[in-house]
């Protein structure tokens, strides 16, 4: 962390060096690239390589397009061989931030995005917002021909161990390649479902983290592709097994303490901690379509395979939307359940961070935590606590969303329209595709 052009110039020609990989993200989360070769580094190292914004999702319009990658010098690594066959020669990345010609931020850029709110929070009085992801996969076995399937590769459960458990060799090697690209690797394990794998890396401030949850899902598929398998993020590949979520711990510092502790009040959470929690059960149906944003995350968000569908907040449950693990002290946390992998991570945790921040500006209380498993309390008992659902489509979501001028203005017109145009398409295109569920149920009857 914290190199500088000579410092990364140095590494470069050290290490043997042919190409710098420039890489952003669109607005859906999909990471893209610029390459240059040796004789383009110092140029790429000034952000003065330009590239054609129209040509990526959400960006700009054709009229517009020329756009800037300004490259951050704290996110330069040079890939391990497992990820980049070092054979055409090795390979190094740099995340960028985009600009227009004039030098001012595109405000269509994620990471702009997420930028914007991490400064709201400094105003407020904090360090930063830390955010640790639990990202889960699922493993499939590929066709012949390479093509993905959803067949998977064992029959292992929760915490199994090889034989049992056959992505046990890929998982090693994912976990040796990002911690050769700087990971810190707290667990990695079985999932519940069959093909189901988690790797858990450490807690980082809010845009270290986006970033690497950006890097670690294209890590993830490269080595996956390496050992023949297909790796996906989708949430719910398989109907009627636990689909993948990725689980969001948040915490904010002041002044180098987690401000989220306090050891006289209840639960041992001040009253940041309760403003900040009530911010984003206000806004959770609002930032839903940003955290879960594919037709399919909503077939992971249903009763009765751990995934949250109320919004509530408990000490313990794991069946609310928002969980206070034990740990207090520095680990003073929130956990956030009903994010999913699919989600662009840079937005994600901005609409996050805009949730707390308007709990804290407003100075928002959450109703009591709901300690029962909300999955057994009749609608009655619901409604006594004040509980409502998360949105159950993502059209449903997508309706909250225009409803929420706080989710809105956290994610910039820009970002918003065209997330909102891009989605209603897919919902669009989902809603008059006729599924093979359809005629399964209906052909022969009518």
């Amino acid at each position: 962390m914290g190199y500088t052009k000579a410092e990364i110039l140095k590494a470069l020609k050290g290490e043997g060096v042919k190409f710098l990989r420039l890489q952003i993200t669109d607005i859906l989360g999909v990471v893209k690239n610029v390459e240059v070769p040796e004789s383009q580094f110092e140029k790429a190292l000034d952000g003065e390589i330009m590239f054609d914004g129209s040509s990526i999702e959400g960006f700009t319009r054709i009229e517009e397009s020329d756009m800037l990658l300004r490259p951050d010098y704290n996110t330069f690594v040079i890939l391990p061989d497992q990820v980049e066959d070092p054979s055409r020669g090795r390979v190094a990345r740099l995340i960028c931030d985009v600009y227009y010609p004039d030098g001012r931020p595109f405000e269509g850029d994620p990471r702009y995005v997420l930028k914007r709110q991490i400064e709201r929070l400094k105003r407020l009085g904090f360090d930063n917002m830390y955010a640790g992801p639990e990202p889960e996969f699922f493993l499939f076995l590929r066709t012949p021909e390479g093509l993905p399937t959803v067949e998977t590769h064992d029959k292992a459960g929760y915490f199994d161990l090889a034989p049992i458990d056959k992505g046990e060799e890929a998982r090693r090697d994912m976990v040796n390649a990002l911690v050769a690209m700087g990971f810190e690797i707290e667990a990695s394990h079985h999932e519940v479902a069959p093909g189901q794998h988690e790797i858990d890396f450490k807690y980082a401030d809010a845009l270290t983290t986006a970033d690497n949850i950006a890097t670690f899902k294209w890590v993830v598929k490269r080595i996956a592709l390496n050992h023949g398998l297909h790796a996906t993020f989708l949430p719910k590949p398989i109907r009627g097994i636990n689909g993948s979520g990725m689980h969001t711990h948040l915490s904010l510092f002041k002044d180098g303490e987690n401000a989220f502790f306090d050891p006289k009040a209840e639960y041992q959470l001040s009253q940041i901690a309760l403003h900040f929690i009530a911010g984003l059960l206000e806004h959770a149906a609002g930032m839903v379509a940003i955290t879960n944003p594919l037709v399919n995350s909503y077939k992971r968000l249903t009763p009765g395979y751990e995934a949250p569908t109320n919004i509530a907040w408990s000490a313990s449950n794991r069946s609310a939307m928002i969980r206070i693990p034990a740990r207090r002290g520095v680990g003073t946390r929130a956990e956030l359940r009903m994010p999913d992998p699919s989600c662009n991570p840079y937005l994600a945790l901005a609409v996050m961070a805009a949730a707390g921040a308007d709990g804290i500006e407003r100075k928002l209380l959450p109703p009591p935590p709901i300690q029962r498993n909300i999955y057994q309390m009749s609608v009655r008992e619901k409604r006594k606590h004040k509980i409502r659902e998360l949105p159950g489509t993502l059209r449903e979501a997508l309706e909250a969303l225009k409803k929420d001028p706080v989710i809105q203005e956290a994610l910039g017109e820009h970002v918003y329209t065209h997330f909102l145009q891009a989605k209603q398409m897919e919902w669009d295109d989902y809603r008059v595709t006729v599924h093979q569920w359809e005629l399964d149920q209906y052909l022969a009857v009518y």
